[in-house]
């Protein structure tokens, strides 16, 4: 294996793999299996029938493998994938574009897709149960539609707000899947998979303890993972073990829970600064100096999920398990 001790040691081969660790098919991707059993059977089905695959919504918070698992999907179909946001589709040409562009049984992975404007959702509706676009040409009296036949394709849709997506849109995918946290155990299987993608030798202790510090997130475990890596390099070790491990997490300010500082001062804020009454979004968002939507998608479902913050009808408060890990002078310790 290679000796990561000397940064310009890395081959080709290494930094091709240093812009992207997603996995090439379902087998790579860590736990998820009744998701990787049901898309492996629609995957089967699709390619027997030598049909596009029905389309897929996946939903949940934010780096937990949406964005991996349509591309996986794409692979293992053995079709091209093309890639847009919901927030940058503003008119409906730009749709119509992308659509009329599509190859057949291709894939179109909308990310954010919560965020399409209601004429554009209103486009997708004849496309994606049909597979044709309806055009509407001039104004007024004069005004009729063009229906043009599109390729048969498939739509994978991501959000982190399953809420905000329209009923009628919620009900043209074939399939739903929520993905939820992972479990310390799968993620430091994630992180000596990536390890060995890079390279990096990783003793089981230390893989371990970037899993528990990752806030159950994939993403932010491999994010961990190479900060630890950068250490262990400067440090000329030929392997990152626990030392190394504690050090660089030490450096980002993640605690043995997995909270980093903003984690952190939403607890402190609530307990300090309201008396541990409840607090709503918008208050909280103001005394943190952050956005609402940051706060409500990226920071809250951590906390809920550890039982460190709860929201209730009037506003968030800390739970006792919040107050007992993080109250009074143990949490001024932390954060100063």
């Amino acid at each position: 294996m290679t000796d990561f001790t000397d940064p310009t040691s890395k081959n080709e081969s290494e930094e091709v793999l240093e812009t992207s660790l997603r996995p090439s098919n379902l087998n790579e991707i860590i736990g998820r299996d009744l998701e990787k059993r049901n898309i492996q059977i629609m995957i089967d089905s699709a390619k027997k029938r030598k049909k596009a695959l029905d389309h897929v919504l996946f939903h949940g918070p934010p780096g937990l493998g949406k964005t991996s698992f349509a591309h996986v999907i794409a692979k293992e179909m053995g079709v091209p994938i093309h890639i847009t946001n919901g927030s940058v589709l503003d008119k409906a040409g730009d749709l119509a574009a992308i659509l009329t562009s599509l190859e057949d049984n291709s894939i179109l992975f909308i990310d954010e897709i919560h965020r399409l404007r209601l004429q554009i959702e209103e486009i997708l509706y004849p496309a994606m149960e049909d597979s044709v676009l309806d055009i509407v040409i001039g104004k007024g009296p004069n005004a009729r539609t063009l229906r043009l036949d599109l390729p048969k394709f498939t739509i994978i849709g991501a959000t982190t707000k399953l809420s905000m997506i329209s009923g009628p849109l919620r009900d043209r995918f074939g399939m739903s899947f929520r993905l939820d946290f992972y479990t310390d155990e799968e993620l430091k299987h994630l992180v000596m998979q990536k390890a060995r993608m890079l390279n990096i030798i990783i003793d089981d202790e230390a893989a371990m303890e970037i899993a528990k510090r990752s806030r159950m997130t994939a993403r932010i475990a491999i994010r961990i993972l190479k900060r630890v890596r950068d250490m262990s390099i400067v440090e000329n070790k030929e392997y990152i073990d626990m030392e190394s491990a504690q050090k660089a997490l030490a450096l980002l300010e993640i605690d043995d829970n997995g909270l980093d500082i903003l984690d952190r001062n939403i607890i402190k804020v609530i307990i300090e600064h309201f008396s541990n009454r409840p607090v709503g979004l918008s208050t909280l968002a103001a005394s943190l100096s952050e956005e609402p939507e940051t706060i409500e998608t990226v920071y809250e479902p951590f906390l809920i999920k550890k039982g460190l913050l709860k929201r209730t009808p009037k506003g968030r408060v800390v739970t006792d398990n919040g107050l007992r890990s993080y109250g009074g002078n143990h949490l001024l310790d932390i954060v100063e």
